[in-house]
C-alpha cells in the first residue's frame, strides 16, 4: 500500500513538473520594430500558447549584436522591419533552415527563401504621394519620376535610407546600373528641397506647397489619417498611387523574420514564425500597422485598400537584394543627397 502511495505521488509530481515545464516555455524574440507596434501579436501568442515572449528591442546593430554574441546569443527569433536588415542576417550565417507546412502554405514562394531561412511578415508600397488640390495624378511609372515636367515639384527622404536604396536597388535589377545613375541624376533635378527627413515629412510638405509630390511608403498614411490633428492634417491633403516600373509592377520592402542560427528555443520559434503567418495575426499586422499582409485572402485595412489593387514587381526580392551595394554607390557618385 506504501508503495502504491508512493508510486502515486511521484506520478502526481512528474505530472506538475511537466506541467510547470510547459507553461515556463519561452521565446527570445530580437526585434527593430518597436514593441509597441507588434505586442498585440505577441499578448495574443502568449495566451493561445502558454509561451513567453522576452522582446529585445534593438533600433540600430542586431547584426553586429548576433555576430559577437556567436553560440551564447540567446536569441531564436530575428524581426527586421525591412529585408535589407533581413538578408544581412541571412548573408553572415547568422539564420537557420526551417521546414514548416504552415509557413509554407501560408506565405507564397516569391515571400520567402527557397531554403527557409527568412519568411517575410508583412508588406509596403513605395508609393507616390500626390497634393490633392494641385495635380490631378492618378498613375505614374517610377521610370517618370525622372521627367523634367517635374523639374521642382518632388520631395523624398534621403537616397541613403534603406527604403529608397532598395527602390534604386529594384531599378537596377531592372534596367542596369547605368540607366539607373541617369534616373537618379533626373529626379535629383526635379527635386523641390534636399533629399531629407522622413516619409511623413514629404506629405507635411506637400500640404506646405514645397512640393507637389513625393515618394513614400503606403502605411504612412493609415499613421498620418489616424494620428493627431497636425498629422491628420497631412494625410488628409494628399491621394495616394502605386506606380509600377514599365516593365514590372510595384515596388515592395517587407518586414519578416528568421529563426536564429544559435536559437536555443527552436521550437518555440518556428512557432512563433507560424503564428504571424495565421490569419489572425496577419489581420492585426493590417489593420494596427496598416501595411499589407502576405497571407493571400487577408483583409486589408480600408484606408489601404482605397489605395487600389496592389500589383507587386515580378522581381525577387533575393535578386534585388544583390545590388544594395551598387545603390548606395551610386547615391553618392550623383550626390543625391547634397
Amino acid at each position: 500500500m506504501n508503495q502504491r502511495i508512493k508510486l502515486h505521488a511521484l506520478s502526481v509530481s512528474l505530472v506538475a513538473l511537466s506541467s510547470g515545464w510547459v507553461n515556463a516555455a519561452e521565446v527570445n524574440l530580437y526585434t527593430t520594430r518597436e514593441p509597441v507596434l507588434i505586442q498585440p501579436l505577441l499578448d495574443e501568442f502568449n495566451q493561445k500558447t502558454g509561451i513567453k515572449v522576452n522582446t529585445v528591442f534593438i533600433k540600430d546593430g542586431m547584426l553586429e549584436r548576433v555576430k559577437t554574441e556567436g553560440r551564447r546569443s540567446p536569441a531564436d527569433v530575428m524581426l527586421t522591419v525591412d529585408f535589407g536588415s533581413l538578408v544581412d542576417l541571412v548573408e553572415n550565417g547568422l539564420t537557420q533552415r526551417v521546414n514548416s507546412k504552415v509557413l509554407n502554405t501560408a506565405i507564397p514562394g516569391n515571400l520567402r527563401a527557397a531554403n527557409g531561412h527568412w519568411y517575410a511578415l508583412s508588406m509596403r508600397a513605395r508609393a507616390v504621394y500626390v497634393f490633392k488640390e494641385r495635380t490631378a495624378l492618378k498613375a505614374i511609372s517610377y521610370e517618370d519620376l525622372a521627367n523634367p515636367k517635374w523639374k521642382g515639384k518632388i520631395c523624398i527622404r534621403s537616397g541613403s535610407h534603406p527604403y529608397n536604396t532598395w527602390l534604386i536597388a529594384s531599378y537596377i535589377a531592372h534596367h542596369g546600373e547605368n540607366a539607373t545613375e541617369q534616373w537618379l541624376r533626373g529626379i535629383k533635378a526635379n527635386l523641390a528641397r534636399p533629399a531629407s527627413g522622413g516619409d511623413r515629412d514629404v506629405a507635411r510638405d506637400i500640404l506646405g506647397k514645397i512640393c507637389d509630390i513625393g515618394v513614400a511608403n503606403t502605411y504612412y498614411v493609415g499613421t498620418m489619417r489616424n494620428g493627431d490633428a497636425e498629422q491628420q492634417r497631412w494625410g488628409n491633403a494628399i491621394n495616394v498611387v502605386l506606380p509600377r516600373f514599365k516593365n514590372g509592377g510595384t515596388h515592395i520592402n517587407v518586414s519578416g523574420a528568421a529563426v536564429a542560427k544559435y536559437a536555443p528555443n527552436r521550437k518555440e520559434a518556428v512557432q512563433l514564425l507560424e503564428f504571424l503567418s495565421s490569419d489572425h495575426a496577419q489581420a492585426i499586422y493590417a489593420q494596427s500597422g496598416y501595411e499589407y499582409p502576405v497571407k493571400p485572402g487577408v483583409k486589408i485595412d480600408p484606408i489601404i485598400a482605397s489605395f487600389g489593387k496592389l500589383n507587386i514587381d515580378n522581381v525577387r526580392l533575393s535578386e534585388i537584394a544583390k545590388y544594395r551595394k551598387a545603390a548606395n554607390l551610386l547615391v553618392d557618385k550623383v550626390q543625391f543627397n547634397n
